[in-house]
C-alpha cells in the first residue's frame, strides 16, 4: 500500500511539472489517502502485535 502511495505521489509530481493541475491534484489526494490509510493500519497492527506478545509472555 505504501508502494502505491509513492507511485501516485510520483505521478502527481510529474503531472504538476508538465502543467496538468487537475491530474496532479487527483493523484496527490489519492497518495495522501493511501499514506494515511497505511499509517492507521500500521498502528492498529502494531497494537495488536504488542497485545499478542503480552499474551504469549504470560
Amino acid at each position: 500500500m505504501l508502494k502505491w502511495a509513492l507511485i501516485f505521489a510520483v505521478i502527481a509530481i510529474i503531472a504538476g511539472l508538465f502543467g496538468f493541475g487537475g491530474i496532479a491534484a487527483g493523484a496527490a489526494s489519492i497518495a495522501k489517502f493511501l499514506f494515511f490509510l497505511f499509517v492507521v493500519l500500521f498502528v492498529i497492527f502494531l497494537i495488536l502485535g504488542v497485545m499478542a506478545g503480552k499474551k504469549i509472555m504470560k
